[in-house]
């Protein structure tokens, strides 16, 4: 039986223990994004993951600031007046990429429902100096809905982007009170244009959902055939872990054999790519994904 809806859990079971990691790629990222001056969604996020990805020198980089128009219950990121786009940021993001011997990045933002386009031309100017500066990089972008402006997503897919990650987050009966100012079907329908962008550059599709929200099963994977019926290459399933006592609370913290379960499922309803554990965010372990993905597609 699930626990109360209103009250939430708070006693962390034992397969979410998460061990302290440290060392010299640790001290060298951090030094790297701090002499730059970037974000990332690691550690605005207040990701699980961060000590592991940084210590094996990777990061997800946050652009177009660290303050989100939007005010998402389940969200660590700052919410409020954005400051303005930094022209220079794209520089800086290819230099550290250079520094830090990246062959795959992830790019994603906070939402700037105040730019006309949504931040998608400052996403496409960083992709195309990425992939023409390092030509042997891959670039996954992770992002926001653009308020379902069409010519926002094409001009991102333009840029050439290997994978178009745009998250669903929820069920839909949770976005009036986990995404207040999104749509779920908005979503989808992102998915979906994608799909029929025009352009020849190969790309793919991915989402990904939180669980412990207080969503039943039935609704998972309503929302895992939705995505199939978009044709969503891959997904990623992973806890949701309350930034504070003023987020959303953890209902519900799921087993590794639920995850494995729904890891299943999804597989079942031909998904090519599925990451699915408590662990798992939107861009952990992304390049082994998208690889085991096109591994996957070349014997097919």
């Amino acid at each position: 039986m699930n626990p109360s809806r209103n009250q939430g859990v708070s006693r962390k079971p034992d397969w979410l223990k998460v061990s302290v990691r440290g060392g010299a790629e640790l001290s060298t990222v951090r030094s790297i994004l701090d002499r730059y001056g970037l974000n990332t969604v690691c550690k605005e996020a207040n990701c699980p993951n961060r000590m592991e990805c940084f210590s094996q020198k990777t990061a997800t980089f946050l652009i177009l600031g660290s303050v989100c128009t939007r005010n998402c219950t389940f969200c660590n990121v700052t919410s409020g007046r954005p400051e303005a786009v930094d022209p220079e940021e794209p520089n800086r993001i290819l230099k550290a990429v250079q520094e830090l011997g990246l062959r795959y990045v992830v790019i994603t933002s906070v939402t700037r429902d105040d730019l006309p386009d949504g931040g998608a031309g400052h996403f496409a100017r960083i992709i195309r100096l990425l992939k023409e500066t390092l030509p042997q990089v891959q670039v996954e972008v992770l992002i926001p809905d653009f308020q379902g402006d069409r010519d926002a997503l094409y001009t991102v897919l333009e840029a050439g982007p290997d994978v178009l990650n745009h998250n669903v987050e929820t069920v839909p009966r949770l976005y009036s009170s986990v995404r207040p100012q999104a749509v779920y079907e908005r979503s989808l329908e992102l998915l979906k244009r994608a799909k029929e962008y025009p352009g020849n550059h190969p790309f793919r599709t991915k989402s990904g959902l939180m669980l412990g929200l207080g969503e039943e099963e039935e609704e998972v994977l309503a929302v895992l055939l939705d995505l199939r019926k978009v044709r969503c290459d891959s997904l990623t399933l992973g806890q949701y872990l309350a930034p504070s006592k003023n987020h959303h609370p953890v209902i519900e913290y799921i087993s590794p054999e639920r995850f494995a379960h729904y890891r299943d499922r999804a597989r079942e309803l031909g998904f090519s790519g599925v990451a699915s554990g408590p662990f798992v965010r939107s861009s952990y372990h992304a390049a082994e994904l998208h690889t085991a993905e096109l591994d996957k597609a070349s014997r097919a």
